[in-house]
């Protein structure tokens, strides 16, 4: 509908653009004759100056048979359109409003002439020709054939189609023509439609209305259905060079939908609509167009789509049916801006539909339309080749690597001491990995250690108490005492390797654990070298040899070789001292806190000096495995220490291969094994005879000559 001010306004400015050139045509010195007639649909009113009009009052035609032996006969219009005649009463209402005002055009009244162009361009162009050139049998016009048209100018036509051709040859006349419907973008050319003018915005606002819908709702994946003419396919063009240079998305597919009710066309085109993952359908297409192609829809029963309408079937009552809601309630539009004209307010209630206000068919969530759904954080954009740039992959960010923003085209990397969640959305810390106090491993170790710790006072307990036994003194009661001590101090050394490695005790862990061990077998040692004393010291001339070994020179000798390791150690330690380390070599999600030996040359000396002075005590006691003593500790020290050469051998590679916390496992059960396996093999059977054997302990049996086992 226009309202009546737009309506008034246009007139004048027809009245005013056809009448200089009435003015000027006075004289007349020829006639031109009409070479036939067409038989339109039409409305008349006679008047000084005269408006003509195209509108749509049928929806289609039926054309006759061809004979080619008589002249055919006039095609015949049917399918009687409702709003097409509204516009034309309109018209005719306006024209006698502004008659009525005396203040418009006094002294002028307004006529008119109106034609039903059947929707169909031969019949509009016809109806054009004949108010361009009147109706009469002969018309008269000056010596050079030119003179005024019947018309001061035409209102219409509805559609692009026909708006074009017609206003291409009403152009040359200069003609003013005026399209309350026509939309194409092409009619905006001042060069090729001059005299063309309308009162309704391009489709160029229209496709940008239509972006700003989809950006809105975030559709970046849409279909495109258009008619097979230049309003579609200008809309076509636009609508895509808009899209591309908005980038707000793409088109699923360009469809192109037939005039007539192509049954084979259209269940095709629904097929591909049916594949495409988009649900968001934009059509530009005229009123009958889609209410073929709509019959084709419910058939296949393709529900679920969101449609936007041009303005060309927006507002079209014909779709607004009980039958075709289901699939297009709640269609978008771009709808004309309307205005109300006195005296039609009640028609305009009375054709106004209410279904959009049907329950039954209530647009309270948008659909969703993308060709691939968004990118969530964690994961990043893939394009896929050879397709438009809305159709893409989600791949995961890989580990290490986040994003927390959709659509990303790439992840970002964790700092160093982060790893990324399970969802690749956020950086989380690392998991730290150490021989520690709460896991199971480092429970059982410090158990082992603890227990060690305490059998080592019990067995001191039992020599304190029993120490006056021949058992205990002729086994060398200070060197099995000093023994025992260090043994302790080997069981609590291994306490350091478990925990959080930090400075101190990655420091002290080596040099407790190198210190103490020579301090034990160089116990051992000395005990080797006086038992082979006392042997020797019992052969004729022999006696000399025990003033080398007094209660003075055994502490001396055990310092001494103490003193040595001390030095390494020290000397490591102010060299290249161990010092924690957070690894992350062994794994990319985990921090593996462990201590780094610093030098490993003064690691191999400290484990070096131990093994040589082990050495020495096993060659020691292996001279003296056959004394004649009943009791004879060379054989206890002889087992004694191919158990702990066998510990400390086989502890190197596996120590090497181990990665992180399970290398102070290795170490820890390297000094469990070997201390339990120095406290058995030494003390263990003494135990026995004290605890159990007393009959044993005696000076006869020690010597040989007692009791015998």
């Amino acid at each position: 509908m226009w309202p009546i001010l737009h309506t008034s306004l246009l007139m004048l400015v027809l009245f005013e653009y056809a009448f200089s050139s009435t003015a000027s045509s006075s004289h007349f010195s020829s006639t031109c004759e009409l070479q036939g007639q067409f038989h339109l649909n039409g409305m008349h009113k006679a008047g000084d100056v005269v408006l003509g009009g195209l509108f749509q009052i049928h929806f289609f035609t039926t054309f006759p048979d061809l004979s080619f032996t008589s002249k055919p006969q006039q095609l015949t219009c049917n399918g009687f359109d409702v709003l097409g005649f509204r516009q034309v009463q309109t018209m005719t209402f306006a024209i006698d409003e502004i008659n009525r005002n005396v203040n418009l055009l006094p002294n002028v009244t307004l006529g008119y002439s109106l034609f039903d162009n059947c929707l169909t361009l031969g019949v509009g162009f016809r109806a054009a020709l004949a108010l361009l050139n009147g109706q009469e049998e002969q018309i008269t016009l000056n010596k050079t054939c030119v003179g005024s048209p019947p018309i001061v100018g035409i209102v219409g036509d509805s559609s692009s189609r026909s708006s074009i051709a017609i206003s291409s040859v009403l152009g040359l006349y200069r003609v003013p023509m005026v399209s309350y419907f026509a939309t194409c973008s092409c009619l905006s050319d001042r060069q090729k439609f001059p005299s063309f003018f309308r009162t309704i915005p391009s489709d160029a606002f229209q496709v940008r209305a239509m972006i700003q819908i989809l950006k809105h709702f975030g559709w970046t994946w849409a279909g495109l259905l258009i008619s097979d003419d230049d309003y579609g396919l200008n809309a076509a063009r636009s609508f895509q060079t808009d899209l591309s240079l908005s980038g707000a998305g793409c088109l699923a597919y360009l469809e192109v939908l037939p005039w007539e009710k192509d049954t084979t066309e259209l269940k095709r085109i629904v097929d591909v609509m049916k594949k495409s993952t988009a649900r968001v359908v934009i059509v530009f297409a005229h009123e009958n167009q889609i209410i073929n192609f709509m019959e084709e829809v419910v058939r296949q029963n393709m529900t679920g789509l969101q449609w936007m309408a041009s303005e060309a079937w927006t507002a079209s009552a014909v779709l607004q049916t009980p039958h075709l809601m289901p699939y297009l309630g709640g269609t978008l539009g771009i709808a004309i801006r309307q205005g109300e004209i006195p005296g039609l307010k009640d028609f305009l209630l009375q054709t106004r539909p209410d279904l959009l206000h049907n329950n039954s068919y209530e647009n309270s969530i948008p659909p969703h339309s993308v060709c691939s759904e968004n990118c969530l954080p964690g994961t990043r954009m893939v394009r896929r080749k050879g397709e438009p740039e809305c159709c893409f992959d989600c791949i995961p960010c890989s580990e290490g690597k986040i994003i927390n923003i959709t659509n990303s085209l790439e992840c970002i990397s964790c700092p160093e001491d982060f790893w990324s969640s399970p969802q690749r959305d956020y950086c989380v810390p690392k998991k730290t990995e150490f021989l520690s106090y709460q896991e199971p491993l480092g429970i059982c170790l410090t158990a082992a250690s603890l227990l060690g710790t305490c059998i080592c006072a019990v067995v001191l307990g039992i020599f304190t108490y029993h120490r006056r036994t021949p058992i205990v003194r002729a086994n060398n009661s200070e060197l099995s005492f000093q023994l025992l001590v260090s043994l302790k101090l080997c069981f609590l050394c291994s306490l350091l390797f478990i925990g959080r490695p930090r400075l101190w005790t990655c420091q002290l862990r080596h040099a407790a654990f190198g210190i103490s061990f020579v301090l034990c077998v160089s116990c051992i040692l000395v005990k080797t070298m006086v038992v082979l004393a006392v042997f020797k010291s019992s052969k004729p001339g022999g006696g000399a040899n025990l003033k080398w070994f007094g209660a003075m020179q055994q502490r001396g000798t055990v310092l001494v070789l103490t003193s040595i390791q001390a030095a390494i150690c020290t000397a490591w330690l102010v060299s290249s001292s161990p010092t924690p380390f957070k690894n992350t070599q062994y794994y990319d999600d985990k921090i593996v806190y462990e201590c780094v030996v610093g030098s490993t040359i003064g690691f191999a000396v400290l484990l070096g000096y131990i093994g040589l002075l082990a050495l020495l005590s096993f060659l020691l006691a292996f001279m003296g495995r056959n004394l004649p003593d009943n009791f004879n500790e060379a054989k206890l020290i002889i087992f004694s220490m191919l158990i702990f050469c066998a510990v400390w051998v086989a502890f190197v590679p596996v120590y090497i291969s181990s990665p992180g916390k399970y290398a102070d496992a290795v170490e820890v059960f390297a000094i469990l094994a070997s201390s339990f396996g120095l406290l058995l093999a030494l003390f263990g059977p003494k135990c026995y005879i004290i605890l159990l054997r007393p009959e044993r302990n005696t000076k006869k049996a020690i010597m040989g000559r007692g009791i015998k086992s």
